[in-house]
């Protein structure tokens, strides 16, 4: 092992890594720089637990003359026989450092030393990562040279792991504030705040096709079920909806109670009105066959649901809106009043989609004129339309 050039993979990981790019590429170079200092590396893993509602963790693994595979685990890991049986699980519960060899028979309680041997690997040892939040991480690292690694090679893998750790912290937490962005405000929404869109007043205008919908009898099934019942029917119920929202392109802003706003962005980007608002009418037929499918069993009885959505198309103001340094990244203007009435009149009609002239305009075809509706806080009255396979009310 040269120890100059291990001093030197440990300067570059303290002054931040700044070659690498992202996570696939900090684990590939420094296994390529370790290999090249003499550390007989096969396959190495970084396993880093993330904040995000669906996602436990991350894994980046490298092999010798191949590419950083990256994958990511669900909560459910932590109940699968292979994580209990599996030597990380000392590392993340302890902080804990962990040694397979082949020729070890204490290491046969752990199933990846048979593994290991199928593949010809000789030792392993899994490192704890620690980051300065005290959270417990893990990295594995496994070699094929005969009579696995050497006291000094160890001592190199030790002292490299927290300078690593340190670099990894950084990169995880740009991506937790990424994800959570994304999870809260959406993607757009969440590419301008990191972006530095954190003033008060930092607005953009923007063409965009609107949504707004809501849950019929939300009121009633509010009174009548338990809040925990009430939640779990919105979260299922809102599935219904943002799959096909953001399947097509759209970004969800704001829920409120039982109202969903969300926008489709139109510029060269994504395409003209014509495309996006397509778009945007698939994506409702889909959420209205969704709806219309999904059924909750509460004691004898079987809900079912209805919604309603208002579509229509116009220029918003989008951006950070807010009093104190309390914000919200948000639209307004008067599209989104204009589709807010509309959703009323849909309720009142008993429709499921309902649409403006402008937006039945642009997207033609399969609209049944509904009239011409006087409009509170605007000075004319709007023609509203609505899907002409509506055979029957919402």
């Amino acid at each position: 092992m040269n120890a100059s050039e291990l001093h030197q993979i440990t300067n570059w990981l303290i002054d931040g890594a700044r070659s690498v790019v992202n996570s696939p590429r900090l684990m590939a170079e420094v296994c390529e720089r370790l290999v090249e200092a003499g550390l007989p590396l096969w396959r190495v893993g970084f396993f880093v637990r993330t904040l995000h509602p669906d996602i436990f963790g991350r894994n980046f693994i490298w092999r010798l003359g191949a590419e950083v595979e990256f994958g990511t685990v669900d909560f459910k890991i932590l109940d699968s026989p292979a994580f209990h049986n599996s030597p990380l699980i000392h590392v993340f519960q302890q902080g804990l450092e962990v040694r397979a060899r082949v020729d070890d028979l204490q290491s046969r309680r752990f199933p990846i030393v048979e593994d290991m041997r199928a593949e010809g690997v000789t030792d392993y040892i899994a490192l704890p990562l620690l980051f300065t939040d005290g959270a417990v991480h893990a990295s594995s690292w496994t070699t094929k040279q005969p009579g696995g690694f050497t006291e000094e090679q160890l001592s190199a893998l030790r002292q490299i792991t927290t300078p690593l750790a340190r670099v990894i912290e950084i990169i995880s937490l740009r991506r937790t504030a990424s994800s959570l962005l994304d999870t809260y405000v959406g993607n757009r929404a969440g590419e301008r705040i990191l972006g530095g869109q954190i003033r008060r007043g930092h607005t953009e205008s923007m063409n965009a096709a609107i949504w707004l919908s809501d849950l019929r009898g939300f009121t009633a099934l509010s009174d009548r079920l338990p809040s925990e019942t009430v939640v779990d029917i919105l979260n299922q119920y809102f599935d219904c909806q943002v799959t096909a929202i953001r399947s097509h392109g759209g970004e969800v802003l704001k829920y409120m109670g039982d109202g969903l706003l969300a926008v489709f962005p139109i510029d060269e980007y994504v395409g003209d009105e014509q495309q996006v608002c397509s778009r945007v009418l698939e994506a409702a037929r889909e959420s209205r066959v969704s709806v219309m499918a999904m059924r909750y069993p509460i004691g004898d009885a079987v809900e079912r649901f209805r919604f309603g959505v208002a579509l229509h198309v116009g220029r918003i103001l989008y951006g950070n809106i807010g009093g104190g340094n309390r914000l919200d990244f948000t639209c307004i203007g008067p599209a989104v009043n204009l589709a807010a009435r509309l959703e009323k009149i849909a309720s009142r009609l008993q429709r499921t989609v309902v649409a403006s002239e402008g937006f039945a305009g642009i997207c033609r075809g399969g609209w049944s004129d509904l009239g011409e509706f006087p409009i509170a806080g605007f000075s004319k009255a709007e023609r509203v339309f609505g899907l002409a396979d509506e055979t029957s009310p919402a």
